[in-house]
C-alpha cells in the first residue's frame, strides 16, 4: 500500500461560505498515481467543515441558511467571551472536519450529483486542507 499526502490552499471571501473543492481534490488524486484505495480530505481549522453533497445552488444556499438558523451568531455563547466566534465553532462541530471517499480506477467514487465542499464558518481567511490518498 502507498500513502501520498498533499495540501490544497485557497482563500475565502465571506464569513460563511461554501466552496466546491472537488476539482482541487481530484488534482491531488491524479498527481498521487493511486488507482484504488481511499482518499481523505481533512481541515485542520476548527471553524470550518468538509462535507459531501449535491452541488445544486439552491441546496447549497439552503444549507448555509440552515446553519445560520440552527446556530445563530451572537446568541450569548460562553466562548464569545474569548473569541466572539462561538457560532463558527459550534457549526464546525455539526459539519465535521473531514470526509473519506473510496477511490476506484483512479477516480473518486462520488455519486452522480455529489461534490466535495469546504464550509467556511469564520472567514474571510486563507485555508489549507490536507488530502491523504492511500492505496495501490
Amino acid at each position: 500500500m502507498v500513502l501520498k499526502r498533499d495540501s490544497v490552499e485557497f482563500n475565502t471571501t465571506r464569513r460563511v461560505e461554501i466552496q466546491d473543492i472537488t476539482r482541487k481534490v481530484e488534482a491531488v488524486l491524479d498527481h498521487s498515481g493511486i488507482k484504488n484505495g481511499l482518499l481523505n480530505v481533512y481541515s485542520p481549522h476548527s471553524t470550518s467543515g468538509v462535507v459531501v453533497n449535491e452541488n445544486e445552488s439552491g441546496l447549497v444556499n439552503d444549507f448555509k441558511l440552515a446553519l445560520e438558523k440552527l446556530v445563530p451568531e451572537g446568541a450569548s455563547y460562553q466562548h464569545d467571551r474569548i473569541d466572539n466566534n462561538a457560532d463558527s465553532h459550534i457549526r464546525g462541530f455539526l459539519t465535521g472536519g473531514s470526509e473519506t471517499i473510496p477511490v476506484e480506477k483512479g477516480r473518486m467514487m462520488l455519486g452522480t450529483w455529489q461534490s466535495i465542499f469546504f464550509v467556511e464558518l469564520d472567514g474571510p481567511r486563507h485555508r489549507r486542507l490536507v488530502v491523504t490518498v492511500m492505496g495501490d
